[in-house]
């Protein structure tokens, strides 16, 4: 009897072991795996979040459906930041301390993300595909971080270099909103001015709120800009392309990254964005169209929200599977060390955004692509990729 007794203690110490180590990953318990999110559902950059959350969405319920991951439903929690700081890390605060979540994605704005890590980089907790491409998005500690595609800097980089090539520019200019986001954008376009041999010919800075550029306009055209890379809101690039017009400066490339690659911007009416580029890390939604991969994410989009899918869409719903992908490859102990370890044995083609995607240890961006678009009949038509 003692002996019986005794393996029964030890079978419930071990039980109770192993309900106390599954309790130390917050966020994850038998049936549920909490993931969070703090994006911009209010703001200016409300074009890119809202898409992007429901695509996430549109993921984590085919998957819920399915019988979850190794028999977790997927809980995905979004808090709204109005692309504010403030709200931002009230937004972490809740989903970190009340929510308890496991991993974050798809966070919003790069000044949000950076706030954040001081909250997440302690705990060890990921923070994967956040919309946001500046390279701070890997900064130290690199081990909980994973980007989905190229940073700002190397779009700008190889942007201004093609259109200098293309179109022989000489004078270059760099419109932002001083911020993380718009820093990194204005310093890579100096540093490859300088590297090509170029001028740096002018600057302006914008709040996120501003609407009136004719006087930054008229400034940057009397400095002779040939290229003006920009890192404003998604409605403010559309002012600055169509000011720019109305006031009779039609020799200038304007220049967006990923930030303002969006539909919206290219199907403005009456062709005012027309002759914009933009460098970004994958290819538009829509030109691609009719292969299998977007031609049934844009149906079942349309038909799970009643409206047109968007480019970001496609990229919250591929974050949202790679996420899932590490989660099957993390096995049914799920802590971050075994989810980290999941993430770094990715290597897939996603159909869907025309990418490979591949993470390692030492490789916590998944697709390299740089691809530069230019707006034709308000639609984005591919220029190059490299």
């Amino acid at each position: 009897m003692k002996k019986v007794t005794s393996t029964l203690l030890a079978a419930a110490m071990a039980a109770g072991l192993g309900s106390a180590a599954q309790a130390e990953t917050q966020g994850v318990s038998d049936s549920e795996v909490v993931i969070g999110s703090v994006n911009d559902l209010s703001g200016i950059f409300a074009a890119v979040g809202v898409p992007a959350v429901n695509g996430a969405n549109m993921r984590f319920d085919e998957v819920n459906a399915a019988g979850g991951v190794h028999g977790r439903q997927i809980r995905f929690v979004v808090e709204d930041n109005g692309y504010q700081i403030p709200r931002a890390m009230q937004g972490y605060n809740k989903l970190l301390n009340r929510d308890q979540v496991f991993a974050m994605l798809l966070s919003l704005g790069t000044p949000m993300n950076i706030a954040g890590f001081k909250l997440l980089d302690p705990k060890g907790i990921p923070n994967v595909g956040p919309l946001s491409a500046a390279r701070q998005m890997l900064q130290d500690p690199v081990d909980n971080k994973f980007i989905g595609f190229s940073s700002y800097w190397d779009q700008v980089q190889v942007g201004v270099t093609y259109l200098a090539g293309e179109f022989d520019a000489k004078e270059i200019c760099t419109m932002y909103i001083p911020s993380d986001f718009g820093k990194e954008i204005s310093e890579s376009t100096k540093d490859v001015t300088a590297s090509l041999g170029l001028t740096m010919a002018g600057e302006t800075t914008h709040k996120p709120d501003e609407l009136d550029f004719v006087g930054s306009l008229t400034k940057l055209k009397d400095a002779g800009c040939d290229v003006v890379t920009m890192a404003l809101g998604v409605r403010q690039g559309i002012t600055v392309v169509g000011t720019a017009k109305k006031l009779g400066w039609t020799d200038v490339k304007f220049m967006n990254t990923s930030a303002g690659f969006l539909e919206p911007v290219a199907q403005v009416p009456g062709g005012v964005t027309d002759g914009l580029y933009a460098a970004a890390g994958w290819v538009d939604l829509y030109s691609r169209a009719s292969e299998p991969a977007p031609a049934k994410f844009i149906a079942d989009y349309k038909e799970k929200f009643g409206q047109p899918a968007s480019g970001f869409a496609m990229l919250g719903y591929s974050a949202a599977d790679t996420l899932v992908r590490a989660l099957e490859a993390a096995g049914p102990d799920l802590t971050h060390e075994s989810f980290i370890a999941g993430m770094e044995t990715l290597d897939y083609k996603d159909d869907l955004t025309d990418s490979q995607i591949t993470y390692g240890p030492d490789d916590h961006r998944g697709a390299d692509d740089i691809v530069i678009s230019v707006v034709e009949g308000g639609t984005w038509k591919l220029v190059t990729r490299q």
